[in-house]
């Protein structure tokens, strides 16, 4: 693996999404082994944020793609080429330019195609040398769900993922569970664990003493379809079996997208989006994963096993990740009643033991250094 690094991506890099901060791990693990050039097309965001621009040996291109006839035809190709119509829409011919300009520079490294978007613009690339498909979710997995609105048919989506897999020359899969499921789509495909992870040096845990009293945290994006409907289960079916026992506690919600939830009960403290979020993780007694739908691995869960703070999590959120133990690093519960009785228990007794066991596995097995060391040689 000698040479800078080329990675593509098709927005903005700022952190405000899982996506992003997967996008940041390992764009920081790259830079690390070689130097990397970042290259991204302008969305969802004006410039990048200052974390990007800090990280040694990175330098970044941004390829502004305005809608044009050629945007237009870059469509209807993907289309034709079999991409959903949802994922077409974002490919970027100026994007795939650029990014086989920088692909041919010499000695280059790793060339990394950052989710399937663009992928699927680096197809006609992938043609002429090797692309690694950084994958974020195993997407034939979850978007037909009941609640994520895809649209096409489960048969398209499997067919383009399939291309996605067969083209690579290396895809890496968030968990053990999107590996197995990508090789039973694409038995031939050569795929590489590369768990999502932070920056867990730079995040401070939160000591035992400091923890508020019975304040349970949900921090997400709450206008993605997954994080709707896990809020909808706390608010339906957890918390108010959680506010039988424990009258007095608090549910936090930390992100945005919460303006079609009705959040009147004076026992939930909303935040909105914030910056800093250490100010947020040492008000809260535990953290919670309530995901119900989606892939991938959530980052919220990473995040909260960086901080040391006890999660109260579902099964779903730990899909694949056979690291993360029920009783060691977190308590797994299904269901409302289930679920409910173990925030009860930490909210009451707490549970440092908990949070220290999940701090050390966040240092392990999730943080920059740990995804780094899973590089291609």
């Amino acid at each position: 693996m000698s040479g800078r690094h080329l990675l593509v991506t098709t927005h903005t890099p700022i952190l405000t999404s899982g996506r992003a901060v997967r996008t940041y791990g390992v764009v920081r693990a790259l830079a690390e082994r070689g130097g990397l050039e970042l290259l991204y097309r302008r969305f969802e965001g004006e410039r990048p944020d200052e974390r990007f621009g800090a990280i040694a040996g990175c330098t970044m291109h941004e390829v502004v793609s305005p809608r044009s006839p050629r945007r237009a035809l870059a469509y209807v190709r993907g289309r034709h080429a079999g991409v959903p119509a949802s994922l077409a829409r974002g490919i970027s011919p100026e994007l795939a330019a650029a990014a086989t300009r920088l692909a041919g520079s010499p000695g280059r490294g790793l060339v990394v195609a950052d989710g399937p978007v663009a992928a699927a613009a680096l197809a006609g690339l992938s043609g002429r040398r090797e692309v690694v498909y950084n994958a974020h979710n195993f997407e034939s997995g979850f978007r037909h769900e009941p609640g994520m609105d895809e649209d096409g048919s489960p048969a398209e989506l499997r067919r383009f993922e399939r291309g996605l897999l067969e083209r690579a020359s290396e895809s890496w899969m968030v968990s053990h569970a999107d590996l197995e499921q990508a090789r039973e789509l694409c038995p031939q495909a050569r795929l590489r664990y590369m768990p999502n992870v932070v920056d867990v040096a730079a995040i401070a845990p939160i000591a035992p003493d400091e923890l508020a009293a019975q304040r349970a945290m949900f921090i997400a994006n709450f206008a993605y379809a997954p994080n709707q409907s896990g809020l909808r289960f706390l608010l339906d079916e957890a918390m108010p079996r959680v506010w039988a026992q424990l009258p007095d506690a608090r549910l936090s919600l930390v992100g945005g997208g919460l303006e079609d939830f009705d959040l009147r009960d004076e026992r939930i403290e909303t935040h909105g989006f914030v910056s800093d979020l250490h100010t947020v993780y040492e008000q809260a007694s535990c953290v919670l994963v309530p995901l119900l739908l989606g892939g991938g691995t959530p980052l919220k869960l990473v995040e909260g096993l960086a901080y040391g703070l006890p999660l109260v999590v579902t099964p779903r959120a730990v899909r694949g990740l056979p690291e993360v133990r029920h009783g060691e690093h977190c308590l797994v519960a299904e269901g409302g009643e289930a679920f409910a009785q173990a925030v009860v228990g930490v909210l009451r007794d707490g549970a440092p033991e908990l949070g220290r066991n999940a701090r050390a596995l966040a240092e392990r097995e999730f943080s920059i250094e740990a995804l780094g060391d899973l590089l291609p040689v």
